[in-house]
């Protein structure tokens, strides 16, 4: 069997959240991102090829998804 070749992978991610900033903390170490003001959050990732993204992908949303759980309950030890 042999594998397919593809060309260079490129994705950008836009976000907003009421935590954008938080959010961007939690990706320091995953991904480059900037923040386009106090609520937009934007995540640029590339990768050698579609296979490589995709699994970079997986790995932003995990990050984001745990980041913004921990940020939902950061709220019921306030009250």
């Amino acid at each position: 069997m042999t594998q397919r070749k593809s060309k260079s992978s490129r994705l950008i991610l836009r976000l907003t959240h009421g935590k954008a900033s938080a959010l961007a903390a939690s990706l320091t170490t995953e991904a480059s991102f900037r923040l386009a003001d106090n609520s937009t959050l934007e995540v640029d990732e590339a990768a050698e090829s579609t296979v490589d993204l995709r699994a970079r992908w997986n790995t932003l949303m995990r990050g984001l998804i745990a980041s913004e759980r921990v940020l939902d309950l950061g709220g019921r030890f306030d009250e």
